[in-house]
């Protein structure tokens, strides 16, 4: 089938004897030109082929297609009928790239294209006449088909070759995807689902993949797919990639699959599945990835962002050293189940969301002015709580009903504290947490509630450690005034969370949402300090409390309009490539107000020289998504990179066009060599 080896003879040849390649006229129009040309300017006595190329130019913003173009499009379509002595003819085509039109994933050629042709002729040594009518698809905003006839005539003779227009169709022949072997790469093997929704493909590689892999199926034109994953190994050399199917035909059929990996392109047939899923381990990756997100939900305990949830710890455990080991531990226990629980119910949420095709991620009920609402009032009334501005008592028969349990009312504070700890953990980003979210939203449901529970024992993991030896609460300080002081000071930091938690909502839902819902609070407050004889009746705090959550509903609000500042563009991913195609590094940040590991990067990283410098320079753009309100076209960027969290940073250049993606936390040596090898 590749045929084209001769080419790189002819060329080396060319020197020995210059000449002018044949050249058709130009076809020209608003969007693109096309020429026909040969390396040949004669058909030498024993010459049986002829070996030409189409060669297309595309305006700025015009796109033309592969052999299996995607979901929309066609190839281009060539009829030699009207030609004289040509017998047949192969096209080839050169690896495509991916591009994004109207949230559909297609496959082609943007600025240049050169399609090699090689010819039969009928009679060998012939003069021959090639008149070739062709069908041509761009697309920018719109597509338009561009129909039009190019004619080249070789005569008999002992012309040359043309080292110019050799060396063109040479280096689009070097183009064309060869068999895996010839690019260093073997063992290919691939794997439909039972219910042909995805598709897998494994290649084993000499050489370590890079970062600029892509992936192509030629189901023919019945077929589409989703942006593609790659699974790499830990020394990069074998790779899966997992690719969405949209649409196939009824009856399968061996098919090309062709991959890129920067300069290298391969191709192989795929005839024969495999048996099994080709990401390794089944079951056993489940529980693997559980493990990451019982670190990920550890390390979220010395995150700054979980501040407010160590003090609620710190409370807990002071308030529990002067009571016996058992009830230390009964106490603890229940709280790990109350952060258990939230996970569960999380879980729950999003995957009942998920199944009636909403959209989820990590920490989007931040998003929800009712959820900020709900939670400003309840860490208001635990640091009034906490001030000692009131005492909040349970009814009578409950209180003895725990009393049981070794003196032990307080359990169902206990279980609040831990389910208050995993909700305020929920807007935080951790190591390993993104890869452990993102698995456990992406799979089955069995799948999310397995690294929802392992997020939750990380999480619950210092009370789980007191409640196994309690006497590590010994280790306090003994009760005393310093406690007085001490609960002081957690009540003002609960009181900056809510105070925090009220700027996140003033940009969900605007000011006035905010100033409604402190006024009823403080209303609250007043009247829960009255002498209880002097109060409304006792329902009156909970009415005024259950008014300030309703606030955010019954108001309204319509979504804020969101500062961004002047270095930043705002994100657009059409853009992104055409900053890539003029030779421009793009750096992406995804970010939110109610992300404070987000805050910490631009803190650290993002807004401090050398790295705010390197941002603003000539030829970099950075661009900025704010996704403190819900925001379709973020979440499904988010989820196209394989994300379900924030922060998310990416780096794009002509050195990297599919992006580099970064780690959660960033520092300043990550980003600067990202911003390097894209620039490459």
């Amino acid at each position: 089938m590749r045929i084209f080896a001769s080419l790189i003879v002819i060329w080396l040849s060319a020197a020995l004897s210059p000449a002018l390649a044949a050249t058709s006229i130009a076809y020209q129009s608003e969007r693109m030109t096309a020429r026909l040309i040969t390396a040949e300017n004669a058909v030498t006595p024993s010459a049986g082929t002829v070996s030409a190329a189409l060669q297309i130019e595309l305006a700025e913003g015009w796109k033309t297609y592969w052999e299996a173009p995607g979901a929309v499009g066609y190839p281009p379509d060539l009829d030699w009928s009207g030609s004289a002595n040509v017998a047949g003819s192969e096209l080839l085509y050169p690896a495509p790239t991916r591009f994004e039109a109207f949230d559909i994933e297609n496959y082609g050629y943007a600025k240049e294209v050169t399609f090699p042709i090689q010819l039969m002729l009928e009679e060998v040594g012939s003069t021959v006449v090639m008149n070739v009518s062709v069908n041509v698809l761009v697309c920018a905003e719109l597509c338009i088909p561009e129909m039009f006839d190019l004619s080249v005539t070789l005569l008999r003779g002992e012309g040359g070759i043309d080292a110019t227009s050799a060396a063109t169709i040479a280096a689009a022949a070097a183009k064309v995807p060869t068999p895996l072997e010839d690019a260093s790469m073997r063992n290919a093997r691939f794997w439909l689902s039972a219910d042909n929704s995805e598709l897998q493909v494994a290649v084993d590689s000499s050489n370590a993949f890079g970062n600029q892999l892509q992936i192509f199926a030629n189901m023919g034109s019945d077929a589409s797919f989703g942006a593609p994953e790659f699974t790499l190994s830990g020394d990069r050399k074998t790779l899966v990639a997992t690719l969405p199917v949209l649409s196939m035909p009824p009856k399968f059929e061996p098919f090309e699959v062709t991959l890129t990996d920067g300069d290298r392109a391969a191709s192989f047939i795929a005839d024969t599945p495999s048996a099994s899923s080709l990401i390794k381990g089944g079951a056993a990756s489940v529980w693997s990835i559980a493990l990451i997100a019982l670190l990920g939900g550890l390390i979220l305990n010395i995150m700054p962002c979980v501040l407010p949830v160590l003090t609620i710890k710190f409370a807990s455990a002071l308030k529990s050293s002067d009571q016996t080991a058992a009830r230390i531990r009964a106490g603890f226990i229940v709280s790990a189940l109350g952060i258990l629980a939230f996970m569960w119910a999380l879980a729950a949420v999003l995957l009942t969301i998920r199944a009636g095709g909403g959209q989820i991620g990590w920490g989007v009920q931040f998003q929800n002015p009712v959820f900020l609402g709900l939670m400003i009032t309840l860490i208001t009334a635990f640091a009034a709580n906490m001030a000692g501005m009131f005492e909040i008592t349970l009814p009578q028969r409950l209180n003895t009903s725990m009393a049981r349990m070794e003196h032990g009312s307080g359990l169902l504070g206990d279980f609040a504290t831990g389910a208050f700890a995993a909700v305020l953990a929920t807007p935080c980003s951790a190591p390993f947490l993104g890869t452990a979210v993102t698995f456990a939203l992406a799979g089955s449901g069995f799948e999310a509630m397995v690294i929802f529970t392992a997020l939750g024992l990380g999480l619950a993991s210092p009370y789980l450690a007191v409640a196994l030896r309690p006497s590590l609460v010994q280790a306090l300080p003994k009760p005393g005034p310093w406690m007085v002081r001490v609960k002081w000071v957690m009540a003002a930091l609960l009181a900056l969370t809510a105070l925090w938690l009220a700027s996140v909502l003033a940009q969900v839902a605007g000011w006035r949402v905010v100033l409604v819902l402190v006024a009823l609070l403080g209303a609250a407050l007043a009247a829960m300090m009255l002498p209880r004889e002097r109060r409304l009746g006792s329902l009156a705090p909970a009415a005024l409390l259950f008014a300030a959550v309703m606030v955010p509903v019954v108001l309204r609000p319509a979504p804020q309009a969101l500062e961004q500042s002047a270095d930043w563009a705002t994100f657009d991913e059409a853009a992104i490539a055409t900053s890539v195609s003029n030779g421009e590094v793009v750096f992406v940040d995804i970010t939110a107000s109610w992300c404070l590991t987000c805050k910490a990067n631009k803190a650290r990283v993002l807004d401090r020289d050398p790295v705010a410098g390197m941002l603003v320079n000539d030829g970099v753009t950075a661009m900025r998504g704010d996704w403190t309100q819900p925001n379709p076209v973020i979440l499904d960027y988010l989820k196209a990179n394989g994300r379900f969290g924030i922060p998310f940073n990416k780096v794009y250049g002509p050195g990297a066009p599919q992006g580099i993606a970064l780690p959660e936390f960033l520092t300043k040596d990550a980003v600067l060599d990202a911003l390097e090898a894209a620039r490459l």
